[in-house]
């Protein structure tokens, strides 16, 4: 767009810049499958061209001088490509922050669990003296400065995977400031070690902020990881598909094997390369779920009782709260976060407000059904 412009503009003063009619393409830094011959070609050919930018970035950089990067995507794929030429190149993040840039409404953002952030990334060039971390010290910088961000980030209303995303930001400021990060064995922390680190961090934050917005006081040790897995999806992704390597990694931050939870009544929907979470009114058009007389997690009580009130079948699910997490206060605060964090006029958020408005005529007086 800005090419055909500056052309005409100053072409004439830099006409080596400017000798072809249009962008010149071949070396433009993207993955094209069509154009560099297959998905694993332009990948190598994306990471080989952003390294190569970054190095000649830290080439040109002064010593005391900052590069500013912008980066949005979300998946931590993209996030570990592009720390790692950083990191290879001998730059490091000393600051990081979520700006609101990319507009809801736009084709891509429809159904998908796309970022309404982006993350801009300063960077400096690390000293050539910088120290050798020790992972377990560097593990506590990391997780003393991505909470202190995390609070900062939450009391300025980033949410869902943005807040995920944002925090990528201050580990490696942290991580970024040495020359390499070793196990006491002397073996190499890599970056996805790190990122990975960083996820488990990140869940156990916002699941404490979401159950105490919604009035909760319990901790997180009782509740299942099953349902902080769905606590947690929800608010990040809602009801979008999201692609499989992204939903295994939050999984995987939570101790729930992803692999696990698809198939006949289960709680995961498994489409091609893409994952989405099931909510109570799919689940219950399920023959298999609808047989399940055991019911270990909290989420699949609690889609089991929604969609016994979305049926208005009030005995029945009365003798189900009795029988499983009726009388349980974290069940109900579970309940209510979920609600919490669901958009207005969402489906399954009204269920779920009926349910709890519901709960004393279920536990007080389940004889009068």
């Amino acid at each position: 767009f800005f090419y055909v412009w500056l052309k005409r503009t100053v072409g004439d003063l830099y006409p080596d810049l400017f000798a072809t009619p249009l962008t010149p393409k071949s070396q433009e830094m993207v993955a094209d499958a069509v154009r560099q011959g297959g998905k694993e070609s332009a990948r190598a050919f994306f990471e080989r061209m952003l390294a190569q930018a970054f190095r000649e970035i830290a080439r040109v950089l002064k010593p005391e001088g900052i590069a500013v990067v912008v980066f949005a995507h979300k998946t931590t794929t993209a996030w570990e490509t592009v720390i790692q030429a950083l990191l290879d190149a001998g730059l490091y993040m000393t600051a990081s922050w979520p700006i609101h840039t990319e507009m809801q409404a736009r084709l891509n953002a429809q159904e998908t669990a796309s970022l309404a952030s982006s993350i801009y990334m300063v960077c400096r060039k690390r000293p050539a003296d910088a120290p050798v971390g020790e992972f377990p010290q560097v593990r506590r910088e990391i997780e003393v400065r991505v909470r202190q961000r995390l609070a900062q980030f939450w009391e300025e209303g980033i949410r869902g995977a943005d807040f995920f995303m944002s925090a990528i930001g201050p580990a490696v400021e942290a991580f970024g400031r040495y020359a390499r990060v070793e196990r006491i064995s002397g073996e190499r922390v890599t970056v996805p070690e790190l990122l990975e680190y960083v996820r488990r961090v990140v869940a156990e934050f916002a699941l404490e902020r979401i159950l105490s917005a919604s009035g909760g006081t319990v901790g997180l040790g009782a509740i299942d990881g099953l349902t902080r897995f769905y606590l947690l999806w929800r608010w990040t992704y809602n009801h979008a598909r999201v692609p499989f390597d992204e939903a295994r990694k939050l999984a995987t931050g939570l101790g729930i094997e992803l692999t696990e939870q698809w198939g006949p009544g289960g709680l995961v929907h498994k489409d091609r390369e893409y994952i989405r979470v099931r909510g109570p009114q799919e689940r219950a058009r399920d023959p298999a779920f609808g047989r399940q007389e055991q019911f270990e997690t909290m989420v699949d009580a609690l889609h089991r009782a929604a969609a016994l009130w979305e049926a208005n079948r009030p005995r029945e699910l009365a003798e189900h709260l009795t029988a499983t997490y009726g009388n349980n206060e974290v069940f109900w605060q579970v309940v209510q976060a979920i609600s919490d964090v669901l958009p207005p006029g969402d489906k399954e958020k009204q269920v779920l407000q009926g349910l709890i408005y519901g709960r004393k005529s279920y536990q007080a007086q389940p004889r009068l059904f």
